[in-house]
């Protein structure tokens, strides 16, 4: 199980992020325009420290 204790944002934020980064050909930018027209306020640079921390996770626990 993948903890996401203690992160600003909420966990379906995070992994909304890491999923469009993974699977969809769009910039760290590109996603912080995405979320902030969804409400939600996160810069791009925490975008990228999230994917750099749970993708390789994520992918662990599918695999």
């Amino acid at each position: 199980m993948i903890s996401f204790k203690g992160r600003h944002h909420q966990q379906d934020i995070i992994l909304q992020c890491v999923r469009w980064y993974v699977a969809y050909s769009l910039s760290y930018r590109d996603l912080e325009e995405l979320m902030e027209e969804r409400g939600y306020t996160v810069d791009h640079s925490t975008i990228q420290r999230r994917v750099v921390h749970y993708a390789p996770r994520i992918e662990k626990n599918v695999s």
